[in-house]
């Protein structure tokens, strides 16, 4: 199967490359920038992307792809970082800006002449197919199909996210397209298969981006598809024995140990786990923490028995997850403190259920949990913030000692989603909005006490049951409209009147965002007289919150959740 190798360098975004490409059926794989390239590593590899990176070139401790990626034929696509490096590398120079270029930024293409300098016709082939990426009057579907090509002076909006830029570029690249600020945006090789881009193409934000890739892919690389979410089932069910230990013995076999939430990452493992593996084999441990959603618990057991879960342990444990929390405001300190409580029950119940000490321990972690808390393919990643199922010591513990089993962790959400609805996950599940691991517990900032998680419960469900009654002018209920909407309880308090009553009240915040992938998002556009009937139903039943507000702020600069 034909498929793209993308070299990660620590970009935030780097997985998002390979989620774009397979979109369009073309097989992805991503490995550490500073990986060894040949032999197996190249095997069906028609093209090779090097992703961003928060790091600059000109760093001793930036990471340098193998010297080979130069030597070889295969088709090259440096992306931001990516770009720099593959400049930087062959005797381009690379200097920091004077000032950041970061967002959207206009790109304007300069229609050069497309000519190879010692004329190889197939270079000069390559080059106008891929510029036919940036043409708006071609179609993906064209791209896609190959044999269209164009060298066309346009300008469209891109993502920027980069505070160095090329002054000199390196012998044989030649510029094609110039950012708002003048510096070069999109650079070609004139006798080597070699593209730059300036900027981020797979951001939903950037214009032709998914064109641009498309163009990459199969008018430079000429890849064919065969990449689908049924050929991913098929390779965990081969990949998963073996990952596991299993011998031809039954008595090899450990058992699997699931940490279930009962939200769509961790019900969909469930379900490709029940799906794959022996159902008696696999233990599904749900923890109900205090710091769940209204009704969650039970919804969650009902959907599970549903799947065919035989083995399915509720665990009460919210008195021991509220003590805790007890005197903690920091946000990183009660992540924390909720992952190593969440390992401390688990191998706790592991005892008192008889599960062998070997057994391993399966999460529903997704690429975005991964990435956010530096645990990238590479190891250039910044920490974002920590994910009670990836950054606490006790996890770290277990990944260490190979003991972990993540099958959805080469996915995005919404990879998940279709993946969900192939193994029969309720529609009612594979729908549902993205809700944090640690729970309430970081949408109530500050200390987090029974009080305020009950306050906050019955806020959040009034919300949330209001944007499924509520449609667009499309008839879309507003809740399959928006990626994400929550509540939030701030650690303040406001003056009101209740009646003739002076009071104060507790202050909430109402989030909702649009998004493709969780990377980046948008604010989402209430009409004003949805904001104030909902504000004034919560206010109504939950006497506790005086005082209600929107959240206008859009990912970057902030994250989509609080804390």
């Amino acid at each position: 199967m034909d498929k793209i190798l993308i070299l990660d360098f620590g970009s935030q975004t780097t997985a998002l490359i390979g989620r774009r490409i397979r979109e369009m059926g073309v097989y992805t794989e991503i490995i550490p920038g500073d990986s060894l390239l040949g032999g197996e590593t190249l095997a069906e590899v028609r093209g090779i992307v090097l992703s961003g990176s928060p790091e600059s070139v000109y760093s001793p401790e930036s990471a340098a792809p193998d010297p080979r990626v130069y030597s070889g034929s295969l088709p090259l696509l440096g992306i931001c970082y990516g770009f720099q490096r593959m400049n930087y590398d062959n005797g381009g120079l690379v200097e920091a800006l004077p000032e950041r270029e970061y967002g959207r930024k206009q790109v304007r293409m300069l229609g050069n002449e497309i000519a190879g300098e010692n004329g190889d016709p197939a270079q000069v082939e390559r080059m106008a197919r891929f510029l036919a990426g940036f043409d708006p009057r071609i179609s993906r579907q064209q791209i896609c199909s190959g044999g269209v090509k164009a060298a066309s002076s346009v300008s469209f909006t891109a993502w920027m996210s980069h505070g160095d830029t090329l002054t000199r570029l390196a012998p044989g690249f030649r510029q094609y397209g110039t950012s708002e600020t003048g510096y070069p945006a999109v650079v070609i090789h004139e006798d080597r298969p070699w593209f730059g881009l300036q900027f981020h193409p797979e951001v939903s934000h950037c214009e032709r981006g998914m064109e641009i890739l498309a163009a990459f892919s199969f008018g430079v690389c000429h890849c064919k598809t065969g990449w689908t979410m049924e050929r991913y089932i098929e390779e965990i069910r081969a990949s998963l024995p073996a990952r596991l230990g299993d011998t031809q013995g039954a008595h090899a076999q450990a058992p699997v140990l699931l940490l279930i939430s009962g939200g769509v990452d961790s019900t969909v493992a469930g379900a490709l786990l029940l799906k794959t593996l022996d159902p008696e084999r696999l233990h599904l441990m749900y923890l109900d923490t205090g710091l769940m959603r209204k009704g969650e618990t039970a919804g969650v057991e009902a959907g599970l028995r549903r799947l065919g879960a035989r083995h399915l342990h509720i665990i009460d444990c919210g008195e021991a997850f509220l003590g805790a929390l007890k005197g903690l405001e920091d946000p990183e300190a009660k992540r924390r403190a909720i992952g190593d409580l969440f390992i401390t029950i688990q191998e706790r119940e592991v005892a008192r259920l008889g599960l062998p000490e070997n057994c391993f321990l399966a999460q529903g972690t997704l690429y975005t949990d991964l990435i956010e808390s530096g645990k990238g393919v590479g190891k250039k990643a910044h920490l974002i913030k920590s994910h009670h199922n990836v950054g606490s010591p006790l996890v770290e513990a277990k990944r260490k000692a190979g003991r972990i089993i993540e099958p959805l962790d080469r996915l995005y959400k919404d990879e998940v989603r279709r993946l969900g609805r192939l193994l029969g996950v309720d529609e009612e599940v594979v729908r549902r909005h993205p809700f944090p691991g640690p729970g309430l517990g970081v949408r109530i900032l500050g200390e987090v006490t029974r009080e305020k998680c009950d306050i906050l419960r019955e806020a959040d469900a009034i919300f949330i049951e209001e944007l499924k009654k509520r449609t667009t002018p499309q008839g879309k209920s507003l809740y399959d409209d928006i990626w994400q909407a929550f509540a939030v309880l701030l650690p303040i308090r406001s003056v009101g009147v209740a009646g003739d009553i002076r009071k104060y009240g507790w202050v909430l915040a109402l989030r909702a965002v649009t998004s493709a992938d969780g990377m980046t998002a948008d604010v989402y556009p209430f009409p004003a007289g949805d904001l104030l009937e909902i504000s004034t139903l919560i206010t109504n039943a939950v006497p506790e919150i005086g005082r209600v507000t929107y959240d206008i702020s859009s990912k970057p600069p902030a994250t989509i959740e609080w804390e």
